[in-house]
């Protein structure tokens, strides 16, 4: 019997890193676990390699059909959708080689990457919310999110928006539907690292803390912790508490 067992849980950004290894987790748990991206082939590959039920069905999060397209299609497959976790972003480091400040950032990536990062996960949550009778929703946040970081401007921007937007949220939907912010804690273990210098490596974190987190959130019953924001590592004793 796995955790999830009985649950349909829809991942963004599930093409690779982070949105991969949870994906793999969620379906290694029992869920009917569907994944989305953008780029169907390394979609249609990490379903195929995951152990348990996947369904690969390419979207972009900023497109308010495709979103829309998207719940049609788990429920009409599933029957229900009990989870989402919305995970798709985009990072400074996605767009430019180096860091750069609020002066050097052109107003077309500012935009792009709040359109991913805050209009993604409301577009997400628009049209999951009405399909799920309970369950959970889960915002990738980050530790930027609850303070500045020199260079992060517009990713810092979107994680304050998202934050602020899952406590909204919470209250709304309460107390059917939890809705809660997971922070990584730190840089987790995934390809997009592959740049850093040995030294800087040695900080970086398992993927498998940051896929247990996920798993706690997506097991509350109706009721549960909701509105809340933590570090991947602090959720077990906040859950079991």
């Amino acid at each position: 019997m796995g955790r999830l067992d009985g649950e349909t849980v829809i991942v963004t950004g599930a093409s690779r890193g982070l949105g991969a290894s949870m994906a793999k987790r969620f379906a290694r748990e029992g869920a009917n676990t569907v994944l989305t991206a953008r780029s169907e082939d390394e979609l249609r590959s990490v379903a195929e390699s995951a152990d348990g039920e996947t369904l690969a069905v390419p979207a972009d999060v900023t497109d308010e059909p495709s979103i829309e397209a998207l719940v049609e299609t788990t429920v009409a497959e599933y029957g229900e959708l009990t989870g989402i976790v919305n995970n798709a972003a985009v990072g400074m480091l996605s767009l430019y080689d180096e860091l750069r400040e609020v002066t050097e950032i052109a107003v077309e990536d500012w935009r792009h990457v709040l359109d991913v990062n805050v209009t993604g996960p409301f577009l997400c949550s628009k049209h999951a919310i009405p399909a799920m009778e309970t369950g959970n929703v889960v915002n990738i946040s980050s530790g930027l999110g609850r303070r500045g970081s020199a260079g992060w401007g517009p990713y810092v921007a979107s994680k304050w928006a998202l934050e602020g937007f899952s406590k909204t949220l919470a209250e709304e939907v309460e107390p059917d539907i939890n809705v809660n912010c997971l922070d990584p804690g730190g840089r987790v273990e995934t390809d997009f690292w592959d740049h850093l210098p040995d030294e800087e490596r040695a900080s970086i974190l398992d993927p498998d803390v940051m896929d247990e987190a996920a798993v706690l959130l997506l097991e509350q019953s109706p009721g549960g912790v909701t509105g809340e924001s933590m570090p991947a590592g602090d959720w077990e004793s906040e859950l079991s508490g």
